[in-house]
């Protein structure tokens, strides 16, 4: 690893990047958090879900409509497309633009209000773009392809119901401490969302066996072992089962916070190894992901400390947006500058199976990465017209 921790490569953030912060750590820890989120990102659009996620909606809890918790990222099913295409020579891309162009088209847009998103301004870009909400879904646009003096872009409805949720926990250790202090408070509220989110549910036997439950709309109910169930329901067609089904998954980083080291220093991901936080997190999330130190190492040091020439937008990108006095940032989940955005999306394309590695499962055990892209490809094409 480039770094012996991640501990160390925060303190080189600090003393490179935030030197000119009134609490360089603070700076440079919420700038890891902001990386872990950009990471779980782009590998869910490596994943074939671009279309799909939305960033920072609302989940209503299941049963309980009237409180909502906003996650990182949800996938939700789309209800239909469009495409348009757009001159280069507008200076920003507004919602506007894009409306008045569907409306062109002869696109009904009866029942939608307009958001005033821009989808590209000053090249910058929009993630998941919402240009306009209705009732029921939400209409977003992104950039499908970029030839020329042309932008072709892709406008799609989604549904308002996700059948997938993502959230991404980090807290950053204080010196002399052995964990974060709100790391426990994390842990809380992610495991609280986790299991307010979905119809399926979790009940513990007395035994200590974690069972799953969920309910029919005429009020019947099945209970069995919880993974069990899950499965079941992730590659069911019975309609009743995945109306209000979510599939939660949790993305945590830096094992100073979540799990202890073996007497040789080694990281084990046994749960005799895992603090009571993690423990937490583990049996509220159906998934729980571990994006290890090398993995968030490799990706600082290759693509923005120390990047090959290839590279070295990113590097000057991601600077340019933590410089002091700064007028916005271009490297975040929600902004990404539109050339950096095309040299991830092409790095994680090109390093689909590197980046993967980056990431451990913790839960379910005895599953892998592979089996929670399929499981979110099952999701993913099931004819939700017909169940919604």
């Amino acid at each position: 690893m480039a770094y012996e921790s991640v501990d160390k490569l925060q303190k080189v953030l600090a003393d490179e990047v935030f030197k000119h912060t009134k609490d360089t750590k603070k700076a440079s820890g919420r700038a890891l958090g902001t990386l872990v989120e950009i990471i779980t990102y782009y590998l869910l659009k490596n994943w074939g879900l671009n279309n799909q996620i939305s960033i920072e909606r609302g989940l209503a809890e299941y049963g309980n409509p009237g409180i909502t918790h906003n996650v990182e990222y949800s996938l939700h099913p789309i209800v239909r497309s469009s495409f348009l295409t757009i001159d280069k020579s507008e200076k920003s891309i507004t919602s506007n633009i894009v409306l008045k162009a569907l409306k062109a088209a002869g696109v009904n847009l009866e029942g939608f209000e307009r958001k005033n998103n821009q989808l590209l301004s000053n090249r910058t870009l929009r993630n998941a773009c919402t240009i306009a909400t209705s009732a029921n879904s939400f209409l977003l646009c992104s950039i499908k392809s970029d030839v020329g003096q042309k932008l072709e872009l892709h406008i799609y409805e989604q549904s308002r119901k996700p059948y997938a949720m993502f959230e991404c926990k980090r807290v950053g250790i204080e010196e002399g401490m052995t964990k974060g202090p709100q790391t426990i408070e994390k842990a809380k509220q992610g495991a609280y969302v986790a299991r307010m989110a979905s119809s399926l549910q979790k009940i513990r036997s007395e035994s200590g066996e974690m069972q799953g439950i969920i309910y029919k709309s005429d009020g019947t109910y099945t209970i069995k072992p919880y993974v069990q169930l899950m499965e079941e329901i992730i590659y069911s067609s019975d309609k009743e089962l995945l109306r209000k089904f979510i599939l939660t998954i949790g993305v945590v980083s830096n094992h100073g916070n979540w799990m202890k080291k073996t007497t040789s220093g080694e990281l084990s991901f046994s749960e005799e190894n895992f603090q009571k936080e993690l423990m937490v997190l583990a049996q509220s999330y159906d998934w729980l992901l571990f994006l290890t130190d090398q993995g968030l190492s490799d990706f600082i040091d290759k693509l923005l400390l120390n990047p090959i020439p290839e590279f070295q937008f990113l590097r000057d990108t991601f600077l340019l947006s933590y410089t002091e006095g700064k007028k916005k940032n271009q490297f975040t989940k929600v902004r990404m500058n539109i050339e950096a955005d095309r040299i991830l999306q092409k790095y994680f394309k090109e390093n689909s199976k590197t980046v993967e590695k980056w990431f451990s499962v913790i839960s379910p055990s005895r599953k892998d990465l592979t089996t929670l892209k399929d499981e979110l490809g099952e999701l993913k094409n099931k004819p939700w017209k017909t169940i919604l």
